[in-house]
């Protein structure tokens, strides 16, 4: 269950982090709100799932789907360059995500 908690929580960070990009410097209200919004429920998943994983695994997941999911939609919808290096960077964090899950 905390896995799953962890994974949701690196979601909403992913969330927030495509929220924060609208904010305009949070000056525009809705995009602000569903930031903040995505950023408190990102942590509380964060904090759920620490009762039973250890902190610098659960810590280097949670950033690591945050990195691995915002640089995707980066990608695929805003039209940022998908080079060669940008995604063995990507495909590194995705080993490193992996080898922590296997190590517990």
């Amino acid at each position: 269950m905390a896995w799953w908690l962890l994974a949701g929580a690196g979601i909403m960070e992913v969330a927030w982090a495509l929220g924060l990009k609208h904010t305009d410097g949070f000056t525009r209200l809705w995009p602000s709100i569903f930031t903040i919004g995505a950023m408190a429920v990102s942590f509380w998943l964060l904090s759920l799932a620490l009762r039973s994983l250890p902190i610098g695994t659960a810590y280097a997941v949670w950033t690591g789907i945050g990195a691995l999911g915002t640089g995707l939609i980066g990608m695929a919808v805003l039209g940022e360059p998908a080079t060669a290096l940008r995604l063995a960077g990507l495909g590194l964090i995705v080993g490193g995500i992996v080898m922590l899950k296997l190590a517990g």
